[in-house]
């Protein structure tokens, strides 16, 4: 029998006493319009999303029961090509905050001037309490809901957090096999990160973490600052502070405090980012890592290091984390991972910070270049894609810097003034129709 229909939760920001993160979105909106000179037409129009998609639907769970489930799809503008963005699974996935998320990856594609534009899905629930079974007939039931509001020429998904190239793969294959049976391989590209036997890119898991840490070495050339001995601290230890940490160790920097959603661990000495992924492969967290002391929130937060990596989930730096740092620069490696309020604190305190649509748009890049190489039945070397990856992220940071002496503003306006003038520009030239 049908569970009883169950109340939507607000979003995280919401049930933790936060800032909306829509809200934080068009703040950061409003900041960047003044300082790149952005028509108000075009800012209304940015100021929401083409279309949005709450979806409810049910699934059979292992025990035979049907559970009902909420999931969302936002597509927040494709001026500059098919919608792009990942499918979240949380159980705080509401439609704000997939609202803000899909917005950032419009700006995001626009500032390294990717052919997409800007989406973000997701379905409301906790993975790790649900069998891979269960999560296979979830993903595939949501595939074949989206139906034709996703395809590989209007509306891309990728993974997210609490999906990975295997979830990618399910929604691939349902959407291969409820489309025309002639153009079934041609429709592979309807998803990207993918695992490598199903059309993936070589690249693509890393590629986040790779261009953090790309962002990191052009920083640490510019302000002339040694890596080699350097500390950073990483939170959230996914896909995406997993690798930065692991690609970050190669330069001789030191790990010396991590946290998830279990709690944070730390070690002055270093903390092993190869043994710890393998430690949370096991286990599922970062928690009771041999040779890590147990420390709390507020304790990581205030931990000393040079270089601090936030790739949790969003809005994790209010005023309170922002007044307790002690680093050098904050890469973030989450979507959205500050607040609005922290920022001139942050400011204030000297330190830099290389905001999220520049610092992890790695793993759009390399969607992109995944979606190519199915697109062209290619597939391109691991070299190619990481020097193709490194080029593109170094000339974007180079341009992020220019554009910020320039308009003398912070970096995420400089990065979002560099988007918000590419899309001015497609609408000033194709115009509003009618």
């Amino acid at each position: 029998m049908l569970e009883a229909p169950r109340a939507d939760t607000l979003a995280p920001s919401l049930v933790a006493g936060k800032p909306n993160p829509y809200l934080v979105a068009i703040a950061q909106l409003d900041r960047a319009a003044k300082i790149s000179g952005l028509p108000p037409v075009v800012r209304d129009i940015l100021s929401q999303p083409k279309n949005e998609l709450i979806i409810n639907f049910p699934v059979r769970m292992d025990s035979g029961e049907y559970r009902m489930f909420k999931g969302y799809r936002v597509q927040h503008s494709n001026i500059l090509g098919p919608y792009k963005g990942g499918i979240r699974y949380h159980e705080l996935v509401s439609l704000d905050e997939v609202k803000a998320l899909a917005s950032w990856m419009t700006y995001k594609c626009a500032l390294h001037d990717i052919p997409f534009g800007g989406g973000k899905g997701g379905i409301k629930f906790m993975p790790r309490q649900h069998s891979m079974s269960e999560i296979e007939r979830i993903t595939r039931r949501f595939t074949h809901a989206l139906g034709a509001n996703i395809g590989p020429e209007y509306d891309i998904p990728a993974p997210d957090v609490g999906t990975n190239g295997q979830i990618m793969v399910w929604m691939m294959d349902t959407y291969m096999n409820v489309v025309g049976f002639n153009d079934k391989n041609a429709n592979r590209r309807v998803v990207t990160g993918k695992t490598l036997a199903s059309g993936g890119s070589h690249g693509r898991e890393t590629a986040t973490g790779q261009g953090i840490v790309h962002c990191i070495i052009e920083w640490a050339r510019d302000r002339r600052f040694e890596l080699n001995g350097a500390s950073y601290t990483v939170q959230g230890f996914g896909n995406v502070g997993s690798h930065a940490s692991k690609i970050l160790a190669r330069t001789g920097a030191t790990l010396v405090a991590t946290g998830d959603y279990k709690g944070y661990i730390a070690n002055n000495h270093g903390l092993n980012p190869f043994k710890l992924s393998e430690h949370v492969q096991r286990t599922g967290s970062v928690a009771d890592y041999p040779g890590s002391t147990a420390i709390t929130r507020e304790e990581f937060f205030a931990t000393h290091a040079d270089i601090f990596i936030p790739a949790a989930l969003e809005l994790e730096i209010g005023v309170p984390e922002a007044r307790a740092l002690n680093v050098k620069v904050i890469v973030e490696g989450a979507n959205g991972p500050t607040e609005t309020a922290a920022e001139p604190i942050i400011a204030e305190k000297g330190i830099d910070l290389i905001p999220d649509i520049l610092a992890n748009s790695g793993g759009v890049v390399v969607s992109y270049y995944e979606w190519l190489q199915n697109k062209r039945s290619e597939r391109w070397e691991l070299e190619e894609v990481e020097d193709r990856l490194a080029k593109r992220m170094k000339r974007t940071y180079l341009a992020v810097s220019e554009y910020a002496q320039l308009k003398k503003c912070d970096w995420r306006m400089a990065a979002m003034g560099i988007a918000l003038d590419r899309i001015a520009k497609a609408y000033s030239e194709r115009g509003i129709f009618p």
